[in-house]
């Protein structure tokens, strides 16, 4: 009979022992399968968040963000003069706009054209309608914008349509557009009768990909249908910056820069860079994705949790093919003894107790990958909602804008509460861990390797043992 033969019936050989073996193995490796997932899940997403919005920075006029301030508007010149400060990447302007339908009976328009004060959002009208009704938010800062004496009380209250003249196929938070049907815009930086319309945007006014609608009288073609995740978002419109500026009727002013920064290493200087190169008095210049750095402070918390339990689960796992190894070597002392009278040698009889070992172990595993395929999102899902709290204490932005109600930072993209990426308690719940068959076959790769490990200090232990003393003994 083979060494391998020999191994897998002495791996049966007492069922009921082998069972309990092998489902005691099928614990730990199925934990230690689900930490090495969820470690893998969340290293994705740090990876992800670093690479998408952990460089960016954002630029808004001095004392004016969102609809609060006032200011001077910054210009193309000073978009010229952040790109040549040294490791800034990119540099996207946006021009902010508030389409109001046409047909709404509003208020008289305020002195400037503007929202608000420094007139960041130029007022223009559109024949869209908007896709979110104005509900008791909308009507209460609708009412609010009135009270300052200028014009009369809506009678008809309708929400404006958030638009953004781009300098590049991002949002105003520096993501790149998903665009779901249709194409770009193209070239962004020439005026164009083109428009990217966010998809709830484009249901309400039944519009696809080649439809056509109104901005000041002019008639602009959907290139495209955007999705940015949020109802706010999706209630939007993108045009081409230079458009934009014509349709504002202000040539050459911008509402923001969007700012990337080569690594998050160099963040924290080239913010104090482009601040003086602008000047505190022209500029302000934030870390537009502060709280960010809460969320993938968390992320790393937890995939460290996860490193730790995938090794002790792990170690587990090896600690206990050791003990039962050594234990069937002691049972087993008499069988090596005679295997040893007629000429096995220790190598063979070792190898034999190691395959023994291997064969609960692959029993254990297959059980343990199934196992990691059922929890290893429940798990990941619990290691993260235990730093969810802490994290999203200390996520609201401190920079100007009205999360649901208002128009954010003068950027539109996402919106939502606390702007385009609401809290950083969202994030780390959109960390999505599921059991990948590359990830599974290195878990049980490591797990073979530590039951080798287990399995070779009992086999070593039958070099020890003599067949006359065994024999003698009986």
């Amino acid at each position: 009979m083979s060494v391998l033969a020999r191994s897998v019936g002495n791996a049966f050989r007492n069922k009921i022992r082998t069972a309990a073996v092998v489902a005691v193995l099928a614990v730990a490796i199925g934990l230690a399968l689900a930490m090495l997932v969820a470690n893998q899940a969340v290293g994705a997403k740090v990876q992800e968040l670093n690479a998408s919005v952990g460089t960016t920075l954002t630029v808004n006029p001095a004392g004016g963000q969102g609809f609060e301030g006032g200011g001077e508007p910054l210009t193309a010149a000073q978009a010229q003069t952040v790109a040549s400060v040294t490791n800034v990447t990119s540099v996207v302007g946006t021009k902010a706009l508030r389409l109001q339908t046409a047909t709404a009976e509003t208020s008289t328009t305020q002195q400037g054209g503007g929202f608000g004060p420094g007139g960041q959002q130029a007022s223009v009208t559109t024949n869209l309608t908007a896709a979110i009704d104005a509900g008791t938010l909308g009507n209460r800062n609708g009412s609010t914008s009135n009270t300052g004496g200028t014009g009369t009380t809506q009678r008809v209250r309708t929400l404006p349509i958030a638009a953004t003249g781009i300098g590049a196929e991002v949002d105003s938070a520096g993501k790149a557009l998903d665009i779901t049907s249709g194409t770009g815009l193209g070239d962004y930086t020439t005026a164009q009768a083109k428009a990217l319309v966010g998809t709830t945007l484009a249901q309400k006014n039944n519009l696809t990909a080649g439809s056509t609608f109104t901005i000041q009288d002019k008639t602009f073609t959907v290139a495209g249908i955007f999705d940015a995740g949020t109802a706010f978002g999706n209630n939007a419109v993108y045009v081409t910056l230079p458009e934009a500026q014509t349709l504002a009727a202000t040539p050459d002013e911008l509402s923001t820069m969007i700012v990337t920064v080569n690594s998050m290493e160099n963040v924290d200087s080239t913010k104090t860079a482009v601040q003086s190169a602008l000047g505190t008095s022209k500029a302000d210049v934030t870390q537009g994705q502060r709280n960010l750095e809460t969320a993938v402070s968390s992320l790393d918390s937890v995939k460290n949790i996860s490193l730790v339990a995938f090794i002790a689960a792990l170690a587990t796992a090896g600690l206990i093919i050791l003990l039962i190894m050594v234990m069937l070597v002691r049972e087993r002392r008499r069988e090596i003894g005679v295997l040893k009278a007629i000429g096995a040698r220790n190598r063979t009889i070792g190898l034999q107790f190691v395959l023994e070992s291997l064969v609960l172990v692959a029993l254990g595993s297959v059980v343990g990958a199934a196992i990691a395929s059922l929890a290893s999102g429940g798990i990941a899902s619990a290691l993260i909602s235990s730093n969810t709290s802490t994290t999203a204490a200390g996520s609201t932005q401190r920079g100007g804008g009205f999360g649901g109600g208002g128009f954010a930072g003068g950027g539109f993209a996402g919106g939502g509460q606390g702007g385009p990426f609401g809290g950083a308690s969202q994030l780390l719940t959109s960390v999505s861990a599921s059991a990948s068959p590359g990830v599974i076959a290195a878990g049980i790769a490591a797990v073979f390797a530590v039951a080798i490990i287990g399995a070779l200090v009992p086999a070593l232990l039958t070099a020890r043992i003599r067949p006359i003393e065994v024999l003698r003994g009986e």
